[in-house]
This record gives C-alpha cells, structure tokens and sequence, in this order.
C-alpha cells in the first residue's frame, strides 16, 4: 500500500463500531462498450462525473463492481480508467468482470489484473463491515484455472469465519449476480452455474451475509435468498435496459442497510444518516 492509499483509507479504518456511514458502489464503466471499441468519449464523461460525485460526497468508500474495459487488455482503455481513477480523493476498490479477464479467466489474464490492479478477491474492512470482494469470473467459468477457484474457496470459507469470529458484518461484491430471480434458474451468461450457485449462497447464507452487491447486467435488480439479498446495480458506462447511467448509494446502519440507485441527473447533495 502507498502512502497515498493509506492516507486514504484511514477514513474507513477509524469508524468507530456501530457508526453510520455509507459507501458508493457501481458497475460497468465499460470504457469502449458505447462505440463498439473505437472510442470511450462517453464513458470518460460518466466516470469522471462518478468520481467528481465520490470526492463531494466523500463516501467510506468507493467500489466499482467489474468490467472497467470492454476489450480484455486494452491498453487504451485501461489507461484511460486508471488515469481517471488516480483522482479519486476516498478509498477505491475494484472488481473483476469478465470484460476485464476474458470470459474464460486463464494464468495469464489473472496474472495481468494483479499487475495492474492488485488482488482479484480480497477483504478490506470499513467500521464493523468485512467487505469480502470475490472474482466471480471464476466462480462462472473456471475451467482454465480450476486451481485458483479452489484456492479462492478456501479463502472465503476462511474469510466469513475471521468476520464471524470478529463480530463483523460480512457483505459481499462480485461481478456477477448469483441468479436473477430464482435461485434454481437454469444456467446462462449472466449467472452463476448451479453446481457452485447453491453451494456458495448457504455458506453466506449461514454466516449471517445479509447483502451481496453485484453488476454485470447493466440493469438494477433484486433477489432474495431466505435473509441474503442479491443486489444488481445498473452501468456507470451504457445501459442496456430501462435504468438511465449511475450508481447506487448504500447507508449502513446498526439497525441495518438500505440502497438506492441514482441515475446521474439525480444525485442528491448531501447524504442524511
């Protein structure tokens, strides 16, 4: 961690326990997806109105939930996030999409991300919440690399035990949703496959996560598994469904979380906890 970094989580860190605070979570800048690849004129536009936004409402945190390109490895694009990104005055986290790692993730796409952006699952803390980011890529298609899905298993199993030992409330982000509406929905592109989907959502189930926060549709969404909610977030970058460019907005409390999503003409001034 550089000194910048750690400067900047210390907002995050020095939470006291129990203390409202709330963070900013989007999905799918996609820098490219608007012009099919020759351009990303719009999605500098609403990224840098994300981070503008993030710097004036200052946030616990910010955490962009996958597919920050839309080519796998370009070097424009990914210049262009990462030279936006560097402005960015609150903690920032970032999630793997498969736009990012290819939709079947190998060694050496996953060794490329970790170059550039770190770890592709991790945990890092904000007041009494564990916030557990998992690389859902390889939760969707691990066939190449059926050696890094089992060692990000054992580190969640390991994770949600330390945040129950802790006292800690665990939330989840991913890219990808675990399912859209009913959690034995048959598998497809844009959900997790049902040999790993009901496996995963009872061990969160049952160490008490109460929110998973996801994207990839380019849509909102909500879905229930018993107390676990799954909570898609719409684009930052192009939409492809009845929900305008924004983000979602996310109050932890004692008593418990709410959310909502913002389309960028709406943002309000100042957040009320």
């Amino acid at each position: 961690m550089t000194r910048r970094d750690f400067l900047a989580a210390l907002p995050a860190l020095f939470l006291r326990p129990g203390e409202p605070f709330f963070f900013v979570q989007a999905a799918d800048p996609q820098f490219g997806m608007f012009a099919a690849n020759q351009g990303f004129e719009q999605e500098t536009t609403n990224f840098e109105f994300l981070i503008a936004t993030a710097n004036r409402l200052r946030p616990a945190f910010l955490i962009v939930c996958g597919d920050l390109v839309n080519r796998p490895g370009d070097p424009a694009q990914i210049a262009e996030y990462l030279r936006i990104a560097a402005h960015c005055k609150v903690p920032f986290h970032n999630v793997p999409g498969n736009h990012d790692l290819g939709n079947e993730p190998t060694r050496e796409s996953l060794a490329a991300w970790r170059k550039r952006f770190g770890p592709d699952y991790y945990t890092f803390r904000a007041g009494d919440v564990a916030a557990i980011v998992l690389n859902s890529v390889l939760l969707h298609a691990p066939k190449n690399v059926p050696e890094e899905l089992a060692r990000q298993e054992a580190w969640f199993k390991a994770e949600l035990e330390k945040a129950r030992r802790e006292g800690l409330r665990a939330v989840v982000f991913q890219h990808h949703p675990w399912f859209f509406q009913d959690p034995a929905e048959p598998d497809r592109y844009e959900n997790i496959p049902l040999e790993r989907r009901r496996p995963w959502l009872d061990r969160m189930r049952q160490h008490g996560v109460t929110h998973v926060f996801a994207g990839h549709s380019h849509r909102n969404g909500l879905a229930r598994y018993g107390g676990l909610e799954i909570v898609i977030t719409g684009p930052i970058g192009k939409p492809l469904g009845p929900d305008p460019s924004g983000f979602r907005i996310v109050i932890v409390r004692s008593a418990g979380i709410e959310h909502r999503y913002f389309g960028m003409g709406e943002i309000p001034n100042r957040i009320e906890l």
